[in-house]
């Protein structure tokens, strides 16, 4: 073979090669999964909030506005997330509809509609709320009445108004997995997504709140592969938090706690949500910014062992 057949073949497997790692990393992009948080600077107008998110490597956010803000407010905010790629997560509409306390469950209904229509208007991932409560003082905590098939069938009623009365189009309306409500499990919550019917249910996953027993506790990445596995294709918004079992007592007390001081395995949950597209990471119920700078620190350093960006 002369030179010129040499370098022209050799020229010609360089390109190949040189095409296939081209092809291979259009193919396998780099994992990754939009992580978000509450802001403490209080910026006053899009541009400072979308510069305040980007301060803290923000890609995902709570909704920035309240019930009460206008279309032109709405629209600007929806614009500037848009234009910054960045993806509202949720809008909360923490209230109790199925309460006990007809008032109380009436003006819950209204709070929850008003919430889905602004995650519409906003093009937010969901709405998110809890199921609700039957106990009459803590509006959100224990009843013996809680886990029955009567409540259950009333939550899978209000659901479908809540749902109906706004008819969203492009956001959903998410329910959060809770200890002691509806829903408890995957299981659960695969069971309301078939009764609730609704191609606007979606789901709100949030593992730490599913952990309720010292097997779920030590075998939580399972229990997050199961979700994932189960609910993987309606999970709009996640929540990011962390757990600590009482060692010192003979009855199991769980306490939640700043990302990185639990147990709960981040690798995993990590590398479940960075196979879906685009579902934020929020972290919450932190007491100060220097806490939730931490906790943002220890899920990057947890994604940065398993290749996911965050």
């Amino acid at each position: 073979m002369n030179r010129r057949a040499f370098s022209k073949k050799s020229l010609s497997a360089l390109g190949l090669a040189m095409l296939g790692t081209e092809a291979f990393s259009l193919a396998a992009p780099k994992a990754a999964v939009r992580l978000g948080g509450p802001l403490f600077s209080k910026p006053q107008d899009p541009e400072e909030w979308v510069a305040a998110l980007g301060a803290k490597g923000f890609r995902a956010a709570y909704c920035p506005l309240s019930l009460t803000a206008s279309a032109e407010e709405i629209q600007a905010y929806k614009s500037a997330a848009k234009k910054a790629d960045i993806v509202i997560a949720e809008v909360g509409a923490w209230s109790n509809p199925i309460s006990p306390d007809k008032e109380m469950a009436r003006g819950a209904f209204e709070k929850c509609t008003q919430s889905l229509q602004l995650a519409e208007c906003i093009g937010a991932n969901c709405c998110v709320n809890i199921s609700g409560s039957k106990n009459p003082v803590h509006w959100a905590g224990p009843h013996q009445d809680n886990l029955t098939r009567d409540t259950f069938d009333e939550i899978v009623e209000v659901t479908r108004k809540i749902i109906d009365e706004v008819q969203p189009e492009r956001t959903y309306f998410a329910l959060e997995p809770m200890p002691w409500a509806y829903p408890d499990s995957a299981d659960s919550y695969l069971d309301l997504v078939r009764a609730v019917d609704r191609k606007a249910f979606g789901v709100h996953m949030d593992p730490m709140n599913l952990i309720i027993t010292p097997n779920l506790y030590y075998g939580n990445a399972a229990l997050i592969r199961e979700c994932f596995r189960k609910l993987g294709p309606h999970i709009r918004s996640c929540h990011a938090k962390d757990i600590q079992l009482r060692e010192d007592y003979y009855m199991p007390q769980f306490s939640e706690v700043r990302p990185g001081l639990g147990v709960l395995d981040y690798g995993v949950f990590l590398q479940e949500v960075s196979r879906l597209s685009d579902i934020p990471l929020m972290m919450e119920h932190l007491s100060s910014e220097e806490e939730y700078d931490l906790a943002a620190s220890h899920i990057r350093s947890e994604g940065q062992k398993a290749g996911i960006a965050v």
